[in-house]
């Protein structure tokens, strides 16, 4: 998910984001990986704590809130997360296999705000989603993780537990909203080369 936030010490309740990794080419709408439900993970181990050092790097070469492995091409039901709630504290953290809980009836309010992805950069539209959200999973050691929150917070959680079932948020807007979108997009393709955020500030 792309945005951009306010730089705070974050909360990382389940432990710190790994580092060391490498950026990768963004893998962009279109691409049948963004588009279908994600492998489930099953084996907990270097392979996969090393796929996720690659995609903070990735997160925070392209400056975003969020990424799911299908975003650089991987074939697994996995995100990481760096992103501020409604006052702005940061969280971060890793969800294998992720759970989403939002909130029903009269607890159910919506928050249309604006909303990007970094696999179609460029352009931001309204997409309105709940204002709270839940996710539960499970970090890189196969114990159970659960993150929560409000503001951008909640919407980056819906938004990258929806790329592990291959749902991109353009799926959830109206034709209108979808073409105001492409036509963003199409006007900053050239500043978005195939490799971005590879090289990104060099």
């Amino acid at each position: 998910m792309s945005a951009s936030s306010p730089e705070d010490a974050p909360l990382a309740p389940h432990g710190p984001l790994p580092d060391g990794g490498t950026a990768r080419p963004m893998t962009r709408w279109g691409t049948e990986v963004m588009h279908r439900p994600q492998q489930l993970v099953t084996a907990y181990g270097d392979e996969l704590a090393a796929l996720a050092a690659d995609m903070v790097a990735t997160m925070r070469a392209a400056e975003g809130v969020g990424l799911a492995a299908c975003q650089i091409g991987e074939d697994v039901a996995m995100f990481v997360f760096d992103c501020p709630d409604e006052s702005g504290r940061h969280t971060v953290g890793i969800v294998c296999n992720p759970t989403l809980t939002l909130p029903e009836g009269r607890d159910r309010r919506l928050d249309a705000d604006d909303e990007g992805c970094l696999s179609f950069p460029g352009a931001f539209v309204e997409c309105a989603r709940p204002d709270w959200a839940a996710v539960d999973g499970f970090g890189l050691d196969g114990e159970p993780v659960h993150f929560e929150g409000d503001g951008l917070l909640a919407r980056c959680l819906q938004h990258e537990t929806d790329h592990t079932f291959g749902t991109v948020f353009g799926d959830r807007l109206a034709t209108k909203a979808l073409k105001k979108l492409q036509k963003q997009h199409d006007k900053v393709a050239a500043d978005y080369p195939p490799q971005w955020p590879v090289g990104a500030g060099e």
